[in-house]
């Protein structure tokens, strides 16, 4: 990654809070790495003692009950290390300080982590026409960011094509809840410097968006290279191409990390009705003032936040959108709690068959 050793850890990432964890391992022959890059059954991670690529100790493995016990990028390792081979092998991984979960495409309801150990996530929306500006996808992204530990920061690029870009500062900045929000461009430089002032050495950004928002573009300006591969994104509808395919951690001159993702067309939630208490404070403050605590702000009397969208205090589409994305957060609860239902019956099903074996052997 063209650093030398003295100081990499903490160029990465390095903190007490990992180090307190990593000494719990009490293991001399251990050292600390960060995943950069994560392929299927390895990764590719960064310590002192440079690139290696590892694969997962296979106790790890056996304990692994599904994807996500899997180290993800941005996650801290413990790695035996081969020098002359720069390879390793991941003896463990420590706790998170943050993660970007999702609901996984397809098949049971279960999460995804996108990344790991994350301080700042730029959400990053593109100026330049089509879908690559929409408010309800900025409020679906804020909840996500929220929920991860993370601090959001909202990134408008593509401000050199735009005609009006107070008006869309504006509008972002009123769903945003009290959230930075930035109008750079990736490919004049304008605005950039403010970035800048979130990677600084020791901090981890990660890159979160639609494909053609211009997430790599962004880190190419930052980085003052082409590392990243940008495509023009179509004139029909101002889609990307999914230019980035993985999920990438790039260390800047700075000495901070960014995490480049693949565009997301629509980003699944994962996790508790609570999630949308820093998305929507708005109106979550509004609905403490409700005549009933069960208040559904439809057509209950004294209700707080329809008055408030009929004075046009909230608007209703914003509103809207806290409908759709709780209702969307009650719905995966209830199917995780009857995923979680359907296992453990299974699982004292099995204990059940056990125990009759062990009696009829008896």
């Amino acid at each position: 990654m063209g650093k030398s050793p003295q100081g990499i850890l903490h160029q990465l990432g390095w903190n007490s809070f990992f180090e307190d964890e990593f000494r719990r391992l009490q293991s001399e022959e251990w050292q600390p790495c960060r995943v950069i890059s994560q392929q299927r059954d390895s990764c590719t991670v960064q310590g002192e003692s440079g690139e290696l690529n590892v694969t997962l100790a296979g106790r790890l493995r056996y304990q692994a009950d599904n994807a996500d016990a899997y180290p993800v990028v941005g996650d801290w390792v413990a790695v035996t290390v081969s020098p002359r081979e720069k390879k390793g092998i991941i003896q463990a991984i420590l706790p998170r300080k943050s993660s970007f979960m999702r609901k996984a495409v397809g098949g049971p309801t279960r999460e995804q982590v996108v990344a790991a150990n994350v301080d700042t996530v730029f959400l990053v929306s593109g100026l330049d026409g089509g879908r690559n500006f929409n408010l309800r996808s900025i409020e679906r992204y804020l909840t996500v960011a929220w929920n991860s530990g993370a601090q959001p920061v909202i990134v408008l690029n593509k401000a050199d094509v735009c005609e009006d870009v107070p008006s869309r500062v504006n509008e972002a900045e009123f769903v945003a809840s009290g959230v930075p929000v930035h109008a750079v461009s990736a490919l004049t430089g304008l605005g950039l410097e403010l970035l800048s002032d979130y990677i600084v050495s020791g901090s981890t950004v990660a890159l979160l968006g639609r494909s053609g928002v211009g997430k790599s573009a962004i880190i190419n300006a930052l980085l003052g290279e082409e590392r990243q591969a940008v495509r023009e994104v179509r004139e029909s509808d101002r889609r990307g191409r999914h230019t980035t395919t993985r999920r990438e951690l790039i260390l800047l001159p700075s000495g901070g990390v960014v995490i480049d993702t693949p565009g997301m067309r629509e980003i699944q939630l994962w996790g508790e009705e609570s999630a949308l208490g820093d998305a929507f404070d708005d109106i979550e403050r509004l609905a403490g003032d409700c005549r009933f605590a069960d208040c559904r702000h439809d057509t209950e009397p004294g209700c707080a936040v329809r008055e408030a969208i009929q004075r046009g205090d909230i608007d209703d589409a914003r509103f809207r959108s806290y409908l759709r994305l709780k209702r969307e957060l009650m719905f995966l609860e209830a199917r995780r709690n009857d995923r979680v239902r359907i296992e453990e019956k299974e699982r004292w099903k099995k204990i059940s068959q056990w125990a009759k074996r062990l009696k009829k052997d008896r």
